[in-house]
């Protein structure tokens, strides 16, 4: 059965907007072009940059991104697409188009129409095959669609094309993980290191392969120095994982109460609190829980397997 966890894991990783879906709304179309393959070198940005075309802002089509814009920030995800789906049609050879597509993808994915995301993300990327973000929010929509084999190909292309990017190694790591490679997982991680020595995703990919390998004292040290720096609720998440296996229920309970705080609608809290509550022998609380996780996505046979598990 499909680690549903890990899976999420790789979505929560390309985060940037703060959205749930993990997809990063593109609003640059420079920087979407300036992604260039590795061993070139990029313009600098500049006055008079061949990369950036002049723009009429006044035209109905930037005026329908406009009004698309201001819907994303009311999170009216189907007005925005409908906008952006007219400025598409508005200037259908608009270089700008590349982030238009983009958008709409998001915005699809938002709203649980996963085929047409791909779809427009396919367009976006035939239009600029460079855009290491677009390759990103593809990957972790094939990721949430079960298309793994499709996803590593977008992040190993990443890989070609930025050399020094880390997300997409990360998430190559935890999907190494799920399919049983400690070892390219490992590799993974400590290439990232070398990148970066300072990178929390090196600190959190090892903490979670300890964890996977049965090393929760490690894995809780690793995630608590991250925390420590920025706490978030999938570390604390990690954390309280970590201290059910090591039976601290009360720094698990902590962990998952303030984690929670700060993302109420995450099924794995829940699915925490319920390992918690099975550890406490609060069985009606424990199936409260398991409901709720339920509701928010996590399959019923994943979450008995889990529990099991303990």
């Amino acid at each position: 059965m499909k680690n549903q966890l890990l899976r999420l894991l790789v979505i929560v990783a390309v985060l940037a907007m703060g959205q749930q879906s993990g997809a990063q709304v593109v609003n640059s179309i420079g920087d979407e072009n300036m992604k260039v393959p590795q061993g070139m070198k990029p313009q600098e940005k500049k006055a008079g940059n061949p990369y950036i075309a002049d723009l009429d802002t006044e035209t109905p089509y930037f005026q329908y991104i406009d009004s698309a814009q201001t819907c994303i920030y009311s999170h009216d995800w189907p007005q925005a697409e409908q906008w952006l789906l007219k400025a598409f049609k508005a200037d259908p050879d608009n270089p700008g188009n590349s982030m238009v597509l983009s958008n709409i993808a998001t915005l699809q994915r938002y709203q649980g129409k996963l085929a047409d995301a791909v779809k427009n993300y396919t367009l976006a990327l035939d239009m600029t095959p460079h855009a290491v973000t677009l390759l990103l929010n593809r990957a972790a929509l094939y990721v949430e669609m079960d298309s793994v084999q499709r996803a590593i190909d977008d992040y190993e292309r990443v890989c070609e094309l930025d050399f020094y990017n880390t997300e997409a190694r990360y998430s190559l790591g935890v999907l190494a993980m799920e399919r049983g490679d400690t070892n390219r997982a490992e590799d993974l991680f400590n290439e990232i290191k070398r990148i970066n020595p300072n990178s929390g995703l090196y600190h959190e990919g090892m903490g979670l392969l300890h964890k996977r390998n049965g090393n929760h004292a490690r894995a809780a040290e690793l995630f608590t120095q991250l925390i420590k720096v920025q706490p978030t609720a999938q570390l604390l998440g990690h954390r309280a994982d970590c201290y059910l296996a090591m039976k601290r229920l009360n720094d698990a309970e902590e962990d998952i109460r303030t984690a929670l705080e700060m993302s109420p609608g995450d099924p794995y809290l829940y699915l925490l609190r319920a390992k918690l509550n099975k550890l406490r022998f609060q069985r009606d609380d424990m199936n409260r829980d398991i409901d709720t996780a339920v509701s928010l996505g996590l399959s019923r046979d994943y979450i008995n397997q889990a529990l099991n598990e303990q």
